[in-house]
């Protein structure tokens, strides 16, 4: 037996830092950056499943995100526009089924992460000296997990999809020359 349920499009609250070296040519900018963000994410159950035993929910929110990437830019007075490429990963909660019929669950201790590709993009302003504010969107695609969940009358693998992160990040940063 196998279910698939898929992560609902919820907005969550990320704060975190990143760090980075860039260089410029002229007008041509090339950079390397990183960053590490904690969630605020309690939103990832699946759809209760009829087995014998019960109605199940399984349940894994993720915790922290974690990008590296490229950074290409073109600076223009006192703005930046730029893209963004590289990777990026996701840890996940020890994933949880729940008998919503009883109440019961049982929790799998283990740190789990899945890693995917990153694209992204944004604009800097640097509106005084050493200090820029930034607009970006970056898309991280994940691949499918699944889990082989296991009792004493039944067995079942459930899989997630759609585990693809969108980050929309508004930031201040400071220069150090």
């Amino acid at each position: 037996m196998g279910n698939s349920w898929s992560n609902a499009q919820q907005a969550v609250f990320a704060g975190g830092g990143q760090v980075g070296a860039n260089y410029q040519f002229n007008w041509f900018l090339v950079g390397i950056e990183a960053d590490f963000d904690w969630l605020a994410n309690n939103h990832n159950s699946s759809n209760a499943v009829a087995t014998p035993i019960g109605a199940l929910q399984f349940s894994a929110n993720d915790r922290w995100l974690t990008t590296l990437a490229a950074r290409f830019g073109y600076a223009a007075d006192n703005w930046l526009f730029y893209v963004k490429g590289g990777g990026g990963w996701v840890g996940v909660s020890n994933p949880t089924v729940t008998n919503v019929t009883t109440g019961g669950s049982i929790s799998v201790s283990n740190s789990n992460s899945n890693s995917g590709w990153l694209a992204g993009g944004g604009i800097e302003w640097a509106f005084a000296p050493n200090w820029t504010a930034r607009l970006e969107y970056d898309f991280l695609g994940l691949s499918s997990q699944s889990y082989t969940v296991t009792g004493p009358a039944f067995l079942d693998t459930v899989t997630i999809n759609n585990r693809d992160v969108q980050t929309l990040t508004v930031g201040l940063n400071f220069l150090f020359h």
